[in-house]
């Protein structure tokens, strides 16, 4: 914290603009340095905070590039530091010089995630908060977008705050009557607490039942297309991406492999797997690749089974049918542009699943399949308004260690024990939520989620 640090906060690429982030107590001495204005009689630290000052950079005598720079201190800054974020020419090596010219006159690269570790640490951002600012960066979709921005804004730190200052209230209570009976009685206490205890894990619970949608929300589901060779599966795929990602032609077992993408429909963003068609077969490499399929399909969240309606149902269809049962599944009667062999209805009654006909070639039915997805993953519409979704894995284990430590609580109260008992898994409780906005968190925790951040965030 005592080192000034620098880094690249733009993307290593050629474009218009690249900024060059510095944070420290050192900011000012250091662009101090190598700043100067268009008409050389402005000292950089003498201008006011938050301002935007034209001019040069240089290393030395030799003229670097040409820069806006702008000049922020603390602690209102998103590190709570002084701060100099320098806007020079987008081009990698412009940036790289620059970025050199600013650490050879006193500060030191910044680690990944350090800027927002900094803020974190300063009490700018909870660590909830903080990791949203990731969320928010590696967003896929509106949803994403949307309840990364809820978190930064702080509605899961809210919502946590309101629960664990109730939890706080009861424990002191508890102590304080333990320690002075004569004046502070717990004769009916434990059912009040009670009343308490069944509330808030109500309210984790609740919180826990959003972690589905909000993981789905984050990573997108994770969505296998299963079908026989030649039933249109690339098709439907390069359909749904809008280009020519899968090889299509009219040889059977033309996929091989496993192939990915990421596409959104309706603000879900569906991680699309296409596989290789099952069947029986002599072919080495054809079935390595309808074994993949079929593992892919275990850990699949949505499955779609494109149907050729134009061909009879055979053996291959009885095993993918097979490999439907108790998952979530659409079922796509496809080629429906052709004259269709196979009986919606019997479909519908063999595999128990919403039959869409669809057309890859015509490009019809994505609609409906987009609906029914929105159907089968989210209960209603998802609102942005009041309700906060628990996108972050590390936060939803410690709900369930929370929700754990007050069902505990509840069974001492019902079995009478003594009120010693409902403190320590009260506090339990109090300090498992505080692990998700960072005030119950060790050193290494801290450091191994920052270092998971980019470089210049």
């Amino acid at each position: 914290m005592e080192t000034t640090i620098a880094a690249i906060s733009t993307a290593m690429s050629a474009s218009g603009i690249g900024i060059i982030r510095i944070s420290g107590e050192e900011s000012m001495d250091v662009i101090s340095r190598i700043y100067r204005s268009k008409g050389g009689k402005k000292k950089i630290k003498e201008v006011p905070t938050h301002t935007i000052h034209y001019g040069y950079i240089y290393d030395g005598e030799e003229l670097i590039d040409e820069v806006l720079v702008m000049v922020m201190r603390g602690p209102r800054t998103f590190t709570g530091e002084d701060t100099v974020e320098i806007d020079c020419h987008g081009g990698v090596y412009a940036m790289k010089r620059v970025l050199e010219t600013v650490l050879k006159n006193g500060a030191k690269i910044a680690q990944p995630g350090e800027f927002t570790k900094r803020a974190f640490l300063n009490g700018r951002l909870d660590l909830s908060q903080a990791e949203a600012v990731m969320d928010v960066i590696q967003a896929k979709n509106e949803y994403a977008l949307k309840t990364s921005m809820q978190q930064l804004r702080g509605s899961v730190l809210r919502k946590i705050k309101d629960i664990r200052s109730r939890l706080l209230y009861q424990i002191a209570y508890i102590e304080s009557a333990l320690d002075d009976p004569e004046h502070i009685s717990l004769e009916g206490y434990p059912q009040e607490l009670m009343e308490v205890v069944e509330k808030e894990a109500e309210e984790i619970s609740h919180l826990l039942k959003t972690a589905s949608d909000g993981k789905i929300i984050q990573e997108g589901i994770k969505t296998v297309i299963l079908g026989k060779p030649n039933a249109g599966k690339s098709s439907l795929l390069n359909v749904l991406v809008g280009e020519d990602r899968a090889i299509v032609t009219d040889v059977a077992g033309t996929t091989r492999d496993i192939l990915e993408e990421y596409i959104t429909l309706h603000g879900i963003t569906l991680r699309m797997v296409d596989t290789a068609g099952i069947r029986e077969t002599e072919d080495l490499v054809e079935k390595i690749g309808v074994g993949k399929a079929r593992e892919s399909a275990k850990d699949a969240d949505l499955l779609l089974y494109v149907v050729d309606s134009s061909a009879p149902l055979d053996k291959n269809d009885e095993e993918i049918i097979a490999m439907l049962s108790h998952k979530k599944a659409i079922v796509l009667y496809n080629k429906t542009d052709l004259n269709p062999v196979v009986d919606i209805e019997e479909l519908k009654t063999k595999t128990g699943c919403n039959v869409i006909p669809v057309s890859a070639v015509e490009e019809t039915g994505i609609r409906e399949l987009e609906e029914e997805i929105k159907r089968m993953f989210f209960t209603g519409d998802i609102s942005f308004n009041d309700e906060v979704y628990i996108t972050n894995a590390r936060h939803k284990e410690a709900l369930e260690e929370a929700y754990k430590s007050l069902e505990l609580v509840k069974n001492s109260i019902e079995l009478g024990m003594p009120e010693d008992f409902f403190s320590i898994d009260l506090m339990n409780a109090y300090e498992s939520l505080g692990q998700i906005v960072g005030e119950s968190v060790g050193e290494d925790l801290v450091n191994e989620i920052f270092s998971k951040f980019c470089m210049g965030k």
